[in-house]
């Protein structure tokens, strides 16, 4: 990709540009890795998803079923049942998710580690005397 490209005009055509749009929504991974391990009806998501909103969840599946990454099952039931799942192009992002596991519990025990070493450091600074 050009430097100073414009990557609106680049969806669609550069890999990275594309992914970055379609992931680019704040629940959008968490709702991925849930629907990867099995279908979910919109309250079960709701309750898995600390945080999300109604509203936000809404546009967050209605987003990720226009791109093809899920599919919505109405069910004509009273009330009415409505199942989540991965589609077929959407499954292609388990992948993706391990790796993202992965890196997640390797950052983490960076973080951890950092953590521990900025507390050992301050211990072994030595105290300032008040003037």
């Amino acid at each position: 990709m050009k430097t100073g490209s414009n990557s609106s005009n680049l969806f669609g055509i550069c890999p990275y540009v594309t992914t970055q749009k379609l992931l680019s929504g704040k629940w959008t991974i968490m709702i991925l890795y849930f629907l990867s391990e099995h279908k979910c009806r919109f309250n079960e998501l709701s309750k898995k998803i600390n945080g999300v909103t109604q509203s936000a969840l809404t546009k967050q599946l209605r987003s990720l079923e226009l791109a093809g990454l899920i599919e919505r099952t109405v069910f004509p039931e009273i009330p009415i049942r409505v199942e989540y799942q991965l589609s077929e192009l959407g499954h292609g992002f388990s992948k993706v998710l391990t790796e993202i596991e992965q890196f997640g519990n390797t950052y983490n025990a960076w973080l951890a580690e950092s953590k521990q070493r900025a507390h050992e450091d301050k211990a072994e600074m030595p105290a300032r005397e008040v003037v």
